[in-house]
């Protein structure tokens, strides 16, 4: 009898990983739905963790949301010790420096919960993410040893130190400088940091300055001392709770050995460690949607108006409706580059790698869908409250109810780590590159779409089956992006830099491309497990999305083409995109309809 060979979770993510999608490679290949992961697939122990979580914000932070707001008894310091103590500051630590070495997709799961958090969920997140990150990625084995278990305890908070008054888009731009001392034992810094989070009580500063005449910048972990200055808090629209500072460092004494990283390798670790920063903030974006969504409907089941609740009204579950569509598609894109992220992760430390080093390639590989995510959801949740707002009416604009905390504290996330429009530049300006680099064929693809705009369409066998619509539209979808981004290339060359509005126009038709075809493969892969009629309101949320997504393609297609093309060569590539985005005629108000009523029978967010 043959002996079945047992493999180990990492092996078994490794033998996926041979078989996913590289990064960008989503625009030019298929991707089978059983290939993904879908939240639906969690285990009992990362449920236990993420209500752990859950259990920490409802019990201990959102009561106390005014105090954290008027930052009142350094309670901020408070939520963050006793964060600890659940061992919520170690969840992606290693267990050898004092955390729980969970892996990515747990990772995540984690900041999803948390993202309710509002000032709080800025603070851990900063801890947890870029003050702590760079010394678990990049440090020796010295650093690692003498900081993680600190900041895996709370009892060392972190922050991050990169922006300056004139450096912020532009990060390799700064002024901040450090000296080495005469006896060669120390590095001196001078200069200035704004906008740090958790900068008030940070014991522990991850901090950028050029050493002597370096043209790139070097990364250092400074610990708290006397030549390091604090201006007052900022007084910011939002997360008031959250510490943001100026960082003044004169002659900021740290020892040589606290240089992390290589020299003038400050850069690339701000770059990888901000891709990680990126998808972590659309998980965070989730957790904090999902929340809205879930007061949004209790509130229009208890209002009532002309008689009955305002959840019977057609408006309203418009409304409900596309705050869960939208949610939906953007939990199932981002567990799916989760996904692809951790496959990375395990291939790599199989291959003889750390698990810092591997996590680091492994994010790097998905760095244009870390952008896209990022821009996708911080836009999502900026949605979803907006119409939170609006279902509330009056009481939305009351600092009594809910939204107008959560409407102030969601508008930093389109800045936050690279603003929106710079990681839509970031999104195209990498997969062209990787393309230059052989490492992404685009333009072979790109080629064959503009040759198809020729001939007479294939419309191939009748296909009725379940989800065959929509697998044409993410095709065609595809096809819409190479031809539009191709021509592009071609055309304005050298020059694609500098046409920005260009640059967003395909990037915005290749995020909704990423997320529709991530919302799909979610579906398909959820109805074979639970049936068609157990996901039926799953299928509607999908086809809503998928459907409004061909009109913006169409929309951000004919603007881009419009920029650069003219005569007869815009004629053809109109009329292309017209019939890459053409769908079916599709009732959308009975699918939301459908949607809505599940959401209101349930009373919450129950996808």
């Amino acid at each position: 009898m043959e002996t079945l060979e047992k493999k180990s979770p990492a092996e078994a993510s490794a033998k996926a990983a041979k078989t996913a999608l590289k990064g960008g490679e989503f625009l030019i290949k298929e991707t089978e739905a059983q290939d993904i992961f879908i939240p639906e697939e969690f285990g009992e122990e990362q449920g236990m963790i993420a209500q752990t979580c859950k259990d920490f914000i409802s019990q201990e932070v959102h009561p106390n949301l005014d105090k954290i707001d008027h930052q009142e008894n350094n309670i901020m310091v408070t939520l963050l010790n006793r964060a600890g103590e659940l061992g919520l500051l170690g969840i992606s630590i290693p267990e050898e420096y004092g955390g729980f070495g969970k892996d990515f997709i747990t990772g995540m799961l984690v900041t999803e919960a948390l993202g309710p958090g509002h000032s709080f969920m800025v603070a851990i997140s900063a801890h947890t993410g870029i003050g702590t990150l760079p010394i678990l990625y990049y440090g020796t084995e010295a650093q690692k040893k003498k900081y993680l278990p600190k900041l895996s305890s709370g009892e060392w908070k972190a922050c991050y130190c990169l922006t300056e008054p004139g450096s912020g888009s532009d990060a390799n731009s700064g002024k901040t400088k450090a000296t080495l001392s005469p006896d060669g034992k120390h590095y001196l810094i001078n200069g200035q940091k704004m906008w740090i989070t958790n900068g008030g009580f940070a014991d522990v500063f991850i901090v950028f300055a050029k050493i002597d005449n370096d043209k790139n910048l070097s990364a250092f972990i400074v610990e708290k001392n006397e030549g390091i200055t604090l201006n007052p808090e900022e007084n910011k629209m939002g997360i008031k709770g959250s510490s943001t500072r100026q960082v003044f460092f004169n002659n900021s004494k740290v020892p040589v050995e606290n240089l992390l990283g290589e020299r003038e390798g400050g850069f690339k670790i701000a770059v990888n460690i901000l891709n990680i920063g990126r998808i972590k903030l659309a998980a965070g974006t989730l957790g904090g949607a999902k929340e809205v969504i879930n007061q949004s409907v209790k509130y229009a089941n208890e209002r009532k108006q002309f008689g009955k609740s305002i959840s019977s009204f057609g408006a309203i579950k418009h409304k409900l409706a596309e705050q869960a569509a939208r949610v939906y598609a953007l939990e199932s894109a981002t567990y799916r580059c989760s996904r692809n992220i951790e496959d990375a992760i395990s291939a790599l430390q199989l291959q003889g790698a750390d698990k810092g080093t591997a996590t680091r390639k492994g994010t790097e590989q998905y760095a244009a869908e870390c952008a896209m995510l990022k821009v996708f959801g911080s836009e999502v949740v900026d949605f979803v409250i907006d119409e939170g707002v609006q279902i509330f009416g009056g009481m939305g604009y009351s600092e009594e109810a809910p939204m107008a905390r959560a409407y102030r504290d969601s508008r930093i996330n389109r800045i936050f780590e690279g603003t929106n429009e710079i990681n839509r530049m970031l999104t195209v300006d990498m997969l062209l590159k990787r393309a230059m680099k052989g490492e992404l064929d685009l333009m072979g693809p790109a080629m064959k779409v503009a040759g198809e705009l020729m001939s007479v369409p294939d419309f191939g066998e009748r296909d009725d089956s379940l989800f065959s619509a929509e697998k044409k539209y993410v095709q065609n979808f595809k096809k819409a992006v190479l031809m539009t981004a191709g021509a592009a290339a071609q055309k304005l060359m050298m020059k694609l830099a500098d046409e920005q509005e260009v640059l967003m126009n395909i990037a915005d038709m290749c995020i909704d491309t990423y997320v529709s075809e991530s919302v799909l493969l979610r579906t398909e892969k959820l109805t074979g497990m639970k049936g068609e009629a157990e996901c039926s309101n799953q299928i509607e949320m999908m086809r809503v999305y998928i459907n409004d997504a061909a009109d913006r393609i169409n929309k951000n297609g004919k603007d881009a083409l419009n920029s650069f093309a003219d005569g007869d060569e815009l004629r053809v590539m109109l009329m292309g995109l017209k019939r890459f985005t053409k769908g079916v005629p599709f009732n959308v108000k009975d699918s939301r309809r459908k949607v809505a009523d599940k959401i209101i029978g349930e009373n919450k967010y129950c996808f």
